[in-house]
């Protein structure tokens, strides 16, 4: 197993928290033990917010190569812009293309903290953000690994979570308003990983806002360093969204077939 330290150091009278993977490509078959300090205990299991996971000199190499991959990379949404890394999953298998190095070293850095059960990540989905934009509640889906992982560059976020819509006859009308529980705030430069029943069962999603006030339905407000009524006004934020994709055909037995 990866050794895994933490080097805590005092920056702007903060915790600056340094995660440093050593070692060979070994993977942990589960979380590891250094990382449960980062559990959101006010949320349902199971969410992880690392602070600071990368640095600032790291996050502003993420948004240069983000920003030079060529325009064709670029798909448009209602909301957001995104990329997309590695292959297109499908219930039949994900075509698997290698990823730039760019994005396999930190594919490589998160799946030595056991976040993958001994997997490596192998898909990466850039989603850009403007201000005023946002992604409506939704569920990642059963093509990945059951566990998400999100790189922020660039601004906070408040990520919402939703209960599922009911199935039960006669039911009142279910809107997202109705169906929210909390939100998590999740600041730039750092590490989210979802798993369980907060990847299994809630949906999540983001808000078109350009200003965020906490309220105390952020549930991890002092983990995060805020206060409650603050007032946090959104700028560009970019995601990586880096998972693994169980089911992938190799490019060589498809070239085989004829």
């Amino acid at each position: 197993m990866s050794d895994f330290c933490f080097a805590v150091n005092n920056s702007r009278n903060k915790n600056v928290t340094d995660i440093n993977v050593k070692g060979g490509m070994e993977r942990p078959a589960c979380i590891l033990e250094e990382l449960k300090q980062f559990v959101v205990s006010e949320a349902p299991p199971t969410a992880y917010c690392v602070p600071d996971f990368i640095s600032e000199d790291e996050e502003s190499y993420l948004l240069q190569q983000v920003y030079r991959s060529p325009k064709t990379k670029w798909t448009q949404l209602s909301g957001r812009r995104l990329q997309n890394w590695g292959g297109l999953p499908h219930p039949k298998g994900m075509l698997g293309e290698r990823l730039p190095d760019w994005l396999q070293t930190y594919c490589e850095k998160i799946s030595s903290l056991g976040t993958f059960s001994g997997k490596t990540a192998n898909h990466v989905l850039v989603n850009e953000y403007k201000p005023g934009e946002g992604i409506m509640p939704h569920e990642d889906g059963p093509l990945y690994h059951p566990t998400v992982t999100t790189i922020s560059l660039g601004s906070h976020t408040l990520l919402d979570f939703y209960t599922p819509l009911s199935s039960t006859e006669g039911a009142a009308p279910q809107t997202a308003e109705s169906r929210f529980l909390f939100s998590l705030l999740v600041r730039p430069r750092s590490l989210l990983i979802l798993q369980d029943e907060m990847y299994q069962r809630l949906l999540h999603g983001i808000q078109g806002r350009e200003q965020d006030t906490l309220t105390e339905k952020v549930v991890n407000l002092s983990a995060a360093g805020a206060q409650l009524g603050e007032e946090l006004n959104r700028g560009t934020r970019v995601s990586l969204t880096i998972r693994h994709v169980p089911k992938v055909i190799k490019t060589k037995l498809m070239l085989g077939k004829r």
